[in-house]
């Protein structure tokens, strides 16, 4: 870290030192890295830096190393700190509190709570039920704190696959039935009548786990405004077996409204109505990106290709 960064963090933090721990993890395609850094004389023992420097030579690790991808990721990190300093406040749902945000040209700093030290410190590869129904109730906090709202300056539509900006993906599908019904399902999600603000990566490995089952969310750079479907078909998607999600679809569905409803100030069934129908519609949404960008993919199953199928043939 230079010395600027390091001033930021003392300054905010109130601490009288600090040093570098651990590297989380480096940023997608080498976009920076994520770091944690540990306190003296501070209320907290340390904090998460998320520190976004784009790289002299792209790498994609899929090889998409195109300038339409390039954009992307510099959108999304500055959407992510346009959500931290404007909208995080407002989640009900449990995620890191911001303590301050830099932008310079194409950098981006992100000063962020710890939440291993906040109480949220497990990361999980396989989840029972019960974690499953935690992130699922996460999602539906999430979704009632923004229904309704207009994602200024977030992405307009939230995720990171949604059809405009993926035609690199869609031009080289080769499901000719699935390529045709595209901007159908796209049209479907993006004019249902009730919108809120999605999650836009909402997988298993961005979820914080405590001791006693409450979750946290973390990664914010693909938020912005959309059906609350996309969430959570990706979600499920992201950690259950082809046989899993489809034994568990009704519990799975039926477990997230009751949450959302709890969540809201009356009972909306017009909306439940309306998010169910389109559950299927946003599990092909993304089984269409996912047929594109990686056709070997693990989570291209038969039950995708089942729902997908379905989905095409009522449109």
């Amino acid at each position: 870290m230079n010395e600027y960064i390091k001033s930021i963090i003392l300054q905010r933090t109130g601490a009288s030192s600090l040093f570098e721990k651990e590297i989380i993890q480096k940023l997608w395609s080498g976009y920076g890295k994520i770091i944690r850094v540990g306190l003296e004389h501070a209320a907290v023992k340390s904090v998460i830096v998320k520190h976004v420097q784009l790289p002299i030579y792209k790498n994609h690790p899929r090889g998409w190393n195109t300038d339409i991808g390039h954009q992307r990721k510099v959108k999304s990190y500055k959407v992510e700190a346009a959500w931290y300093d404007t909208y995080s406040k407002n989640s009900t749902a449990r995620l890191p509190q911001c303590l301050a945000i830099e932008t310079q040209g194409d950098e981006v700093l992100m000063v962020l709570e710890d939440l291993d030290i906040a109480g949220f410190p497990l990361r999980k590869q396989n989840v029972t039920w019960e974690e499953i129904a935690s992130c699922l109730a996460w999602l539906a906090k999430f979704h009632a704190s923004y229904l309704g709202k207009i994602p200024a300056g977030l992405w307009e539509r939230g995720t990171y696959w949604h059809l405009a900006t993926r035609p690199q993906e869609l031009a080289i599908l080769n499901d000719q039935k699935l390529k045709a019904a595209a901007p159908v399902i796209d049209k479907k999600l993006n004019t249902c009548t009730y919108q809120t603000f999605v999650h836009g990566d909402a997988k298993l490995a961005n979820f914080c786990f405590a001791k006693d089952g409450l979750v946290a969310g973390v990664d914010f750079q693909y938020v912005g405004g959309g059906c609350g479907m996309k969430d959570v078909a990706y979600f499920i998607g992201s950690c259950l077996t082809e046989r899993a999600c489809e034994r568990l679809e009704a519990q799975i569905l039926d477990t997230y409204f009751e949450c959302l409803q709890s969540e809201l100030a009356e009972k909306n069934e017009a909306l439940e109505r309306e998010w169910r129908s389109l559950y299927r519609v946003a599990w092909a949404d993304f089984h269409r990106f996912l047929k594109g960008w990686s056709p070997g993919h693990w989570k291209l199953n038969s039950y995708s290709e089942r729902v997908t199928a379905a989905v095409i043939n009522s449109l």
